[in-house]
């Protein structure tokens, strides 16, 4: 068992070194391929053996992944990841019943993909940080993005990682089942670089992302709120003389990161501010603000399109509040206001932010007629597929990514997120805008490549031409449904592995006890 743990302690470090800021895509199915293995070697011991090494992987991996939330303090940092390492422990018990069955790589693969389904959205909305799809966009799986979509391509990354362990123990006794088995998994790697999707495109928009900058130390945005929404007012505004001497062309949207405002545009200075910025630009203007609700004690985190002549319009309401770090799950219920007392910094959560389910993309219209349509997303939002999807298959033409993440600035969780919006770039085929309130702000393509960037810490203005997509690509179809196919799979899976093991273990009882012997301790075999 102490080679296994180990093999799973190396795994699940290799597994981290996939995503920023190493970034080796090859790490990942390398290490699903090491966990397998860890696993493999213990499958004809009771499951209570296999539990070490599978909580060590698990934790290996998500612990690590993690660290950056110990700016957030070291409880919330070692809490969500051995939450989130669970899941993985769980795979790891799973997979030791489900190598019984014929084909077993497969159930292994889809069993990986059920569990970053589950952890994506369990519990309280999940968190899908570290999805082998994260690490794909510079990868030959990333390709296939546009057609089977992130789902899709965890499952391939997994089950290249699975395959390749059933190979070594199989390739002398089945050469000719192993080769063919290789050859399928090229083709489904290959094939959409042969035939690569086409975005159908009509048009073009000129977007603009203002980085505005947190004053101060940079990782607070409540340091100088006043002086946080006088810079994002003072670039454009800066834009706006640009426009106005002829040396840049007029923007058809500006878009403001996620916390612009940390107060509500409605009322005030900030909504002289917000009026004051739009005006200057002459164009609408999309406003990342902290908005008051109905409701007292509640809050809502909205994107929301300021129009020159018209004023405030449609919005977009964040899918995914972060629990205990936006709204505090429960929160009058006696264990969770225990623990509310006990945790000191959650007083500086005193509202709880609403979720938005805004499924119709923001329809912007044009100076010259016509109309854009953005796809939304604020923050953590971009790590879910649900909002993303849901505005794509409603006929958005553009992705655009507000975010907040400047407690984070000198961590890797900034690059980390950065790598998932590439990737959402090249699974909804459309170009992507990100506006951060001080970093990383950019342009990329539907390909993934980055055009345009702005360094962090610093106050800019991006500004491009943008093709505007029409119709959704296979993905947002497809992956939906993998994901459903994959969680489907798992208990089907689990008993058709049990099934036969207990009906083997209740005849060899019978047997044992026909001939005298029925107190012979019954070990069980997983194999």
């Amino acid at each position: 068992m102490l080679v296994s743990t180990l093999l799973a302690l190396v795994s699940g470090l290799l597994l981290v070194g996939a995503f920023e800021p190493v970034g080796l895509w090859v790490l990942g199915p390398l290490a699903v391929a090491g966990a397998t293995w860890s696993v493999h070697r213990l499958r004809e011991r009771r499951l209570r053996v296999v539990l070490l090494p599978a909580i060590v992987f698990g934790a290996a991996f998500q612990v690590t992944l993690l660290v950056w939330m110990r700016v957030i303090g070291v409880d919330a940092w070692i809490g969500v990841g051995l939450l989130e390492a669970a899941f993985y422990a769980a795979w790891a018990l799973a997979t030791v019943l489900l190598m019984r069955l014929p084909a077993w790589p497969v159930w292994v693969s889809l069993a990986w993909v059920a569990t970053e389904t589950a952890r994506g959205s369990w519990p309280f909305g999940g968190f899908p940080w570290g999805r082998l799809a994260f690490a794909s966009p510079d990868s030959p799986y990333a390709a296939g993005l546009p057609w089977w979509g992130s789902v899709g391509v965890s499952l391939l990354m997994a089950a290249t990682g699975v395959t390749l362990v059933w190979a070594v123990l199989e390739v002398r006794r089945r050469p000719g089942t192993v080769a063919a088995a290789a050859a399928v998994g090229l083709v489904l790697v290959a094939a959409p670089h042969v035939v690569q999707h086409r975005q159908d495109t009509s048009g073009t928009a000129r977007l603009a992302a203002v980085q505005g900058n947190v004053p101060g130390p940079g990782d607070d945005v409540l340091y100088d709120t006043d002086q946080l929404l006088a810079n994002h007012v003072e670039a454009t505004e800066e834009l706006g003389d640009a426009v106005r001497d002829g040396s840049t062309p007029r923007p058809d949207v500006v878009v403001w990161p996620e916390n612009s405002t940390t107060s509500d545009p409605f009322t005030g200075a900030v909504r002289h501010g917000v009026d004051t910025a739009v005006d200057a630009v002459g164009a609408p203007l999309l406003v990342g603000a902290i908005v008051d609700a109905p409701a007292e004690g509640q809050v809502l985190n909205q994107g929301i399109v300021f129009t020159p002549g018209v004023g405030a319009g449609q919005r977009y309401t964040k899918w995914h509040p972060v629990p205990f770090g936006e709204f505090i799950p429960f929160r009058d219920s006696p264990l969770l206001g225990w623990v509310t007392d006990q945790v000191s910094r959650l007083d500086l959560i005193p509202r709880d932010m609403l979720a938005g389910d805004r499924s119709e993309p923001l329809r912007v219209p044009l100076a010259g007629g016509g109309e854009v349509a953005l796809a939304d997303a604020i923050c953590f939002d971009v790590a879910y597929d649900d909002g993303i999807t849901a505005q794509v298959r409603n006929g958005a033409q553009v992705l655009v990514v507000q975010t907040s993440n400047a407690m984070f600035i000198d961590t890797a969780q900034i690059d980390q997120q950065f790598e998932i919006t590439r990737m959402r770039a090249q699974e909804t085929g459309r170009t992507t805008v990100v506006a951060a309130i001080n970093g990383v702000s950019g342009v990329i393509g539907p390909d993934g490549e980055v055009r345009d960037a702005a360094a962090p810490r610093t106050q800019e203005v991006l500004e491009a031409d943008v093709a505007l997509a029409s119709g959704a690509p296979p993905s947002m179809t497809v992956a939906p449904w993998l994901g459903r196919l994959a969680l489907l799979s798992v208990p089907i899976g689990l008993l058709l592995a049990l099934l036969p093991y207990r009906r083997g273990r209740d005849r060899r009882r019978r047997e044992e006890d026909a001939d005298g012997r029925g107190d012979v301790r019954e070990e069980g075999r997983w194999a």
